[in-house]
């Protein structure tokens, strides 16, 4: 069993100044105007210890790692296995080898499906994926339902009233109960929406049923505690860039014995054991899935990013973002016509706004027209579908641009959310 160190949080009040002064990016001005960045759940920015931990490596200590004997190979296999170890102890796995190195949570679920999909689905087989699911949660498992004739199905999600963006219960367990299906996959916050989804009743529900259980926790990591036993997930996907780490890096935990039954994916380097023309023997894991030479900086840095969040508090931080929430969220409604999608305020919510604009008695304003007129004032915001098409679609947005989505991180403050409040009520004038 991993243990953890005797604390990882601070309780002391965050200094967002301090805090901002951290993030280089956040000091450089957008069309003349001082960058605020509202774009976090597509990617975070990147703290100094992140940026100069990965370029010291580079500088001087990089090397290939677990096949030298040399000083170099030895330091970066000592730092790169380290950064598996925290990811394991931050993700509350029972063992490091349970954390496979991916180039991010698309990844982790391309694993996933070709590998535990190709062997246990058959024809007839259901898969069941929410219908606010990411893509990447989505399409994998349509490609292999394609070669096996598996059946993908829809969790519907709740699209009205106080449970606005909340997976419709009583419909999901009657799918359990009538369809069987072999594989549920769950998003642990929905990047649309902002929702925080149970997981934990979810999982446990989904696998008294008799199912394997992966979850997308990409948009989880950089704001929930996150314990992948106490969720009784089989799987369980992050991608660093979204927690203050480098892109092109991210990890896939799934159950060792689950992990031991499925096949590797890719051949090569670091994933063998002997090898010989009449036959192979795989590794052990984590290796029997880390082909070839991985992103050693970018798993050093997501390590460091880790350690980063940790050292500032995780509950601190999300007891800032919450309040950055709140307040945007207040200022929001105030608009004429402004309508937010999914569940607007309460713990179900993470720090991301997905909201559209219809003035009384004048016509929708199109995102992108209103996300352009932001970006003239150095706000960055996201504009789209958000890779949840499907989801638009149920919204009855999918021919119209989709949503605006504005979302935080703990280098956000309060000065600029006033800052963005304002630049869309100049942006709606202008359009109207």
């Amino acid at each position: 069993m991993l243990e953890a160190a005797a604390t990882l949080y601070t309780p002391a009040m965050l200094d967002i100044r301090a805090i901002r002064q951290q993030f280089p990016i956040l000091s450089r001005e957008v069309n003349g105007q001082p960058l605020v960045y509202l774009d976090s759940a597509a990617s975070s920015q990147k703290p100094l210890a992140v940026i100069e931990g990965q370029r010291e490596y580079l500088a001087h200590h990089h090397a290939n790692i677990h096949r030298s004997a040399h000083h170099l190979a030895a330091r970066a296999t000592r730092d790169f296995e380290g950064a598996r170890e925290k990811i394991g102890l931050h993700l509350g796995a029972a063992h490091s080898k349970e954390i496979i190195f991916t180039s991010g949570t698309t990844d982790a679920i391309n694993l996933v499906a070709q590998t535990w999909g190709r062997v246990n689905l058959d024809a007839g087989d259901v898969v069941l994926v929410p219908r606010d699911a990411h893509h990447a949660a989505l399409v994998p498992w349509q490609m292999i339902a394609e070669n096996c004739d598996a059946i993908v199905e829809p969790i519907e999600i709740e699209l009205q009233g106080e449970r606005a963006g909340q997976i419709d219960r009583a419909a999901f367990t009657r799918q359990l109960q009538d369809l069987k299906p072999k594989l549920v996959v769950l998003g642990h916050v929905s990047n649309a929406l902002g929702t925080i989804h149970p997981v934990e009743e979810l999982c446990l529900e989904a696998r008294n049923a008799g199912a394997t259980t992966l979850v997308d926790g990409a948009q989880a990591l950089p704001h929930l505690p996150i314990d992948v036993q106490k969720i009784g997930c089989d799987f369980y996907a992050v991608s660093a860039h979204k927690a203050y780490g480098p892109t092109g890096i991210g990890a896939l935990y799934g159950r060792a014995d689950v992990l031991d039954a499925m096949p590797p994916w890719r051949g090569g380097g670091e994933m063998i054991k002997s090898v010989s023309f009449e036959g192979t023997t795989f590794g052990e894991l984590p290796f029997k899935f880390e082909a070839g030479t991985p992103h050693i900086s970018g798993a050093i840095g997501f390590g460091l990013a880790l350690d980063w969040l940790n050292k500032i508090g995780l509950q601190n931080a999300q007891t800032h973002e919450e309040a950055l929430t709140s307040r945007a969220t207040k200022q929001l409604l105030q608009i004429d016509g402004l309508r937010i999608l999914g569940p607007a305020t309460g713990t179900q919510k993470a720090s991301v706004i997905s909201f559209v604009i219809q003035p009384e008695n004048a016509p929708a304003i199109h995102p992108a027209d209103l996300a352009t007129l932001l970006d003239n004032q150095g706000i960055a915001a996201r504009t789209g579908h958000h890779c949840t098409e499907p989801l638009m679609a149920a919204l009855g947005l999918a021919e119209t641009g989709g949503t605006i989505r504005i979302s935080f991180a703990v280098y956000n403050s309060f000065e600029e959310v006033d800052r963005a409040i304002e630049a869309l009520k100049r942006a709606v004038n202008m359009l109207l």
